[in-house]
């Protein structure tokens, strides 16, 4: 294909015929080098999945770029970030790009700020003890009542010492993904089924607890500037027509433009509004109520680790069918 502006006109463009023009051959060389041909390869090949064949072309290269942007794969099974599609009832079908919480972290450690970082689920019993003028919890290693999950938590450790936490009870998520994440408070069932808040909720909460933290107290580089600001939306034509800069001015929020400030004071302020005290043995307490009595914004210790360092998270799984994947 001449190496030409790409026309507005969609009619019969492929995925791979976009590709092959030389202007975005060239754009995901610039960014990538010898690995753009790599790269370009995984689109075609994502957009062969199922969930992503009626899309629109543009907004899937334009997706993808947004990932070659940050250097992170796009492979689903993998959890970095994802090209999904979002039914627009006056563009029809188009293609969003989303940061896997592994992808947040990815670009965190990349600063060569963070000491560590992670996201894991709670079960009952695990919170041992809340100090309640640190804020620090305690866990409990030893807990063997990992039946039922009450909570998330996110936390980060700098290598300057700074370190906060981040967490929200099952309820607090859930009411979270209802307010931002249109499929997931759709009033048709088939949607909300799809919804990834429904097939992969856990998942799904620890990327929230995640960038909720890093928004407001993390270490914010460039990337990741940029992966706040594109997470969850669609990326204009003018980024590949006119080789426009990916930033915030490119970008429309499909689901709810809040996502990228993702409302944290509000947040933090639901959280902390719950008790802290925490007299009495966390198993028995957790028994009686089936809730955390702890929330917000704390550090974290256990009994492994005293300065606070969390157990390895649980990869990510695959990519499943949805109408938009929310926040």
């Amino acid at each position: 294909m001449e190496n030409k502006k790409l026309s507005k006109n969609h009619g019969n463009v492929t995925v791979k015929n976009i590709i092959a023009n030389e202007s975005i051959k060239k754009r995901f060389q610039d960014v990538l080098g010898k690995r753009a041909f790599g790269f370009m390869a995984s689109i075609i090949d994502i957009a062969s999945n199922k969930n992503l064949e009626d899309v629109e072309p543009f907004s899937i290269v334009s997706s993808a770029l947004v990932a070659a942007t940050l250097d992170l794969p796009i492979n689903p099974n993998l959890g970095f970030a994802y090209i999904v599609p979002y039914n627009d009832r006056k563009r029809g079908k188009v293609a969003q790009f989303q940061m896997g919480y592994k992808g947040f972290i990815q670009l965190a450690e990349r600063t060569g700020q963070y000491k560590t970082i992670n996201a894991i689920v709670v079960y009952e019993g695990d919170i041992k003890h809340v100090n309640r003028l640190t804020g620090e919890i305690e866990l409990d290693d030893k807990n063997t009542k990992q039946n039922k999950i009450i909570g998330y938590i996110s936390y980060f450790r700098l290598i300057n010492g700074f370190e906060k936490a981040f967490f929200m009870t099952v309820d607090q998520v859930e009411k979270h993904a209802k307010k931002y994440s249109q499929s997931y408070k759709s009033h048709k069932d088939y949607i909300v089924k799809s919804s990834r808040w429904t097939t992969d909720f856990d998942t799904m909460a620890l990327k929230t607890v995640l960038k909720l933290l890093l928004s407001k107290y993390g270490m914010l580089s460039i990337d990741m500037q940029l992966a706040l600001e594109t997470d969850q939306a669609l990326i204009k034509g003018s980024v590949l027509r006119d080789g426009e800069h990916i930033n915030g001015n490119n970008v429309e929020y499909v689901d709810n433009k809040d996502a990228i400030d993702v409302n944290f004071e509000e947040e933090l302020k639901n959280a902390n509004s719950q008790e802290l005290d925490i007299e009495e043995d966390s198993s028995s307490q957790n028994e009686k109520t089936g809730k955390s009595n702890t929330s917000g914004n704390k550090d974290i210790k256990s009994d492994g680790d005293k300065n606070g360092d969390t157990s390895k998270s649980d990869d990510i799984p695959g990519q499943t069918e949805m109408e938009d994947p929310g926040f």
